[in-house]
């Protein structure tokens, strides 16, 4: 059975994010299935609000086509997504954005995004615990880039009494939530591979 390599990200360079909690213990979930995980943060790969204008004059960023390279060498994608004004954050938009740009001679639109299969969570301090952006977050992914996204995912709440002071998550039903997803996502990603 082929290992399948995962991706694992959150949408916030934030000191302190409960979204960059919430990959890193999806990461470690993800390596207990047996993936060959890689985790990294968005703060290394920092690029300009997205211009039309900006892409015509110089190009997409050399950051924009490390990261779609970075994403084109996994079969899997997990996104911790936190939600700013019920949506996503403008740094995970604007990444969705620039990747969306970003293509090879001769290689189909947005292809980056149809070769993987991607698992969204999110977390927040409000009782919604970030489904709102969750929802545009699957939009962006799903009617803008064509991606495969899984109907499973996590959403935490209350996420600043969330984690345990391991960053395991403390109640046992989110737990098994964020389980169910990343298994899942292992499943995709292993039948993409």
């Amino acid at each position: 059975m082929p290992v399948p390599k995962i991706l694992v990200f959150a949408g916030s360079i934030r000191t302190g994010s409960h979204n960059a909690r919430l990959a890193a213990l999806a990461a470690k979930e993800l390596a207990l299935t047996g993936a060959d995980v890689t985790r990294i943060s968005l703060e290394d790969y920092p690029m300009p609000i997205y211009d039309g204008d900006l892409e015509a004059e110089s190009g997409a960023p050399s950051n924009a086509r490390r990261l779609k390279q970075t994403i084109a060498e996994h079969q899997g994608v997990f996104i911790a997504s936190p939600e700013y004004n019920a949506s996503v954050t403008p740094l995970l938009k604007n990444t969705i954005d620039w990747i969306s740009r970003v293509r090879e001679r001769g290689e189909t639109p947005l292809a980056v995004f149809k070769n993987c299969a991607f698992a969204l969570g999110g977390a927040s301090d409000s009782p919604y615990g970030a489904l709102r952006s969750l929802m545009a977050l699957r939009q962006v992914l799903e009617l803008g880039c064509g991606a495969l996204v899984l109907p499973e995912q996590i959403t935490v709440f209350r996420a600043s009494e969330a984690f345990d002071e391991m960053d395991n998550l403390k109640e046992e039903r989110a737990a098994a939530s964020l389980k169910r997803v990343v298994a899942r996502l292992a499943d995709a990603a292993r039948e993409m591979a």
